[in-house]
């Protein structure tokens, strides 16, 4: 499992969101307080944010726990943003690929973070493996399911889907496939955010002024903070936030008819 924030609002310190609330992420990677499953989160972290007027958004990854990492401390003292995707991971396999599996994952203009877990990976999802052009499939940079994620979610997203729909149809394809999947998504161009809420917590604080931050749990107690309904689909902007539902492929499957 992971714990991951996503923010839009008046430029701020880094450490305003990530380090300084009661509860913030850092706090999280050794006692977050509603994570379902797991409970350290130090096998990696990451953050992106985006510097005006460059598009593009900037990355800091590294594979070891976040609290270890004094230049993490000096970067967001310093940096500022009114754009940002942060995460901190806890694997869901042992592995070799160190800060290239830490979120947030990166394509153009866009940031992406998985919070969850493939159920029976890498087993269960290989029949989703055709989706995927060749080419994209050797370009993982990562043998995650996360980053396996990531790259049918940024498929979509080339294909022209906007980010809802990519996100909404890549959890249902991992429903259908492995339906024990958790596939809490998290993607933002710097603009908006969208996230899904299907297997573990999701809430969202939004307030004129404040802006709006997207996380797994609140990083603080403010009352302002509501929670997003399990099965769900967020999308955020500086105007406000909209919450619409996920339908679960497994409820679309017809039952037989009473005899």
């Amino acid at each position: 499992m992971c714990r991951h924030l996503a923010y839009l609002g008046p430029e701020v310190p880094l450490g305003r969101l990530l380090v300084e609330p009661p509860h913030s992420l850092l706090r999280q990677s050794w006692a977050p307080r509603r994570q379902r499953y797991g409970t350290v989160n130090a096998d990696g972290f990451g953050v992106g944010w985006y510097a005006s007027p460059d598009p593009l958004p900037a990355r800091y990854r590294r594979a070891g726990p976040i609290w270890a990492d004094l230049s993490f401390a000096d970067l967001v003292r310093v940096v500022r943003s009114g754009a940002v995707l942060a995460a901190v991971r806890d694997a869901t396999l042992a592995g070799a690929d160190a800060e290239a599996a830490a979120a947030p994952f990166a394509s153009g203009r866009w940031l992406f973070s998985h919070n969850g877990a493939i159920a029976g990976w890498p087993d269960a999802a290989a029949p989703l493996v055709s989706a995927l052009p060749p080419v994209e499939l050797l370009s993982l940079q990562a043998r995650t399911d996360s980053a396996f994620v990531w790259a049918l979610v940024l498929h979509r997203l080339r294909a022209g889907e906007d980010p809802a729909e990519a996100l909404g149809e890549t959890v249902r394809q991992f429903a259908g496939a492995a339906p024990a999947s958790r596939l809490n998504l998290l993607l933002t161009d710097g603009e908006t955010i969208t996230a899904t809420a299907w297997g573990d917590t999701l809430w969202y604080r939004a307030e004129p002024g404040r802006g709006t931050v997207v996380a797994s749990e609140p990083y603080d107690d403010d009352p302002l903070w509501q929670e997003v309904p399990d099965r769900t689909v967020l999308t955020a902007s500086r105007a406000g936030v909209l919450l619409a539902p996920l339908e679960d492929p497994a409820a679309a499957i017809p039952k037989e008819p009473c005899r």
